[in-house]
């Protein structure tokens, strides 16, 4: 069983920064994906950005350029850089360990005030 701790997140104003960090623990072996999801009020979880234990990262449109993840496959560690944040950001977001089957922390709140 794969446990997730995140840290980070809270309110800024509209062009702001945060940044959200994840660690994992348990049994891990080999290869996994790593990254964070988001789920605002009324709408579906959606992918945000991922990195895999190879460095190959993928983001969503719309935080392309504006958000970077990173990753220690050592500490089993994933971050999140957040700039230029925009109201559209705001979300619950949720840190996510794949392999072979989705692991969820318990989500952290971003807002992103105008």
């Amino acid at each position: 069983q794969v446990q997730l701790v995140e840290s980070g997140g809270g309110l800024v104003q509209a062009g702001g920064s945060l940044r959200l960090s994840c660690a994992a623990s348990g049994l891990m072996f080999g290869s996994y994906i790593m990254g964070w999801y988001r789920q605002a009020p009324g709408k579906q979880r959606e992918l945000v950005a991922t990195i895999s234990t190879f460095g190959s990262t993928n983001y969503a449109d719309s935080v392309k350029g504006r958000f970077t993840i990173s990753g220690d496959n050592a500490k089993k560690t994933v971050s999140l850089q957040m700039n230029s944040l925009k109201p559209e950001d705001s979300a619950v977001y949720y840190c996510a360990f794949i392999q072979g089957t989705y692991y969820w922390g318990q989500g952290t709140q971003v807002t992103v005030s105008s």
